[in-house]
């Protein structure tokens, strides 16, 4: 270096170290960036190639996003084409599994239904819950789902249990989820599945059966599917009913009423 030149470097070091100690090593901005954007080329050069995504970038450039606030809007519907759907249960599955535009998930952290197909009663609540490892609805709200179901005389084979979504997840725009494509599937699934009665645990997810959140939703009686119609009954969400048991009583009235029992 010149004699008249300052070596800055040991306390530019020095000085990143005092930010560190003070738990600040991170720069934030205001503005949010649009990281997975393609960039645009200047006037006379060619488009630049982008470098290598992840597989979860790469999911969630191609299908909707289904968390946040709303679903980013996209050219692929979620499901994906129709021609592809699976046609029978058993191939539903791997499909739920799979399929990208369902959730930016990896299939390792998404949940299958259960259940047998034409059953005397098929169970759908939002989304696994977050205990679950490989079964569905295994954890404090599985536990009182088995009670409430052998209060309800259902035998565990004869029941269906299903979720709206393949894994959990945090702020989930029912809405939008519905205008992106998800009531398509759970309708698919549904008729699939060919319960002869249909219990959803979740008033937040009636935007799926096509019902206004903000009308009751004991107006809600039948849902119509690909093949005909199924009975339906909208009860308070598992979650709800362990934190107020009073909802029970309720729950437990509406049952006798909805089978006529």
């Amino acid at each position: 270096m010149g004699a008249n030149e300052t070596d800055w470097s040991a306390d530019w070091a020095a000085a990143q170290a005092w930010w560190r100690e003070a738990g600040v090593d991170l720069a934030f901005a205001d503005q949010p960036t649009a990281w997975l954007t393609a960039p645009t080329a200047a006037p006379g050069e060619s488009p630049q190639r982008r470098g290598p995504q992840s597989e979860e970038d790469d999911i969630a450039a191609r299908g909707p996003r289904l968390r946040g606030d709303a679903v980013e809007r996209q050219e692929t519907r979620i499901g994906g084409n129709r021609a592809h759907w699976p046609a029978t249960l058993d191939a539903f599955g791997g499909w739920w599994l799979t399929e990208p535009s369902l959730d930016c998930a990896p299939a390792a952290r998404r949940v299958l239904p259960r259940g047998p197909a034409g059953a005397a009663l098929m169970v759908l609540v939002a989304m696994p819950e977050a205990e679950d490892r490989g079964e569905l609805l295994s954890g404090p709200q599985g536990r009182l789902l088995d009670a409430i179901l052998a209060a309800f005389g259902s035998r565990p084979d004869a029941v269906y249990r299903t979720s709206a979504l393949p894994c959990p997840g945090p702020a989930i725009d029912w809405a939008g989820l519905a205008q992106a494509g998800m009531t398509e599937v759970l309708t698919h699934h549904i008729a699939l599945a060919a319960p002869q009665r249909l219990i959803v645990f979740g008033r937040d997810v009636s935007p799926l059966l096509r019902h206004d959140p903000a009308q009751s939703a004991a107006n809600l009686t039948h849902f119509e599917h690909d093949d005909g119609r199924v009975p339906l009954l909208v009860a308070p969400s598992l979650a709800a009913l362990i934190d107020k048991p009073a909802l029970k009583r309720a729950l437990w009235r509406r049952w006798l009423d909805w089978t006529g029992t």
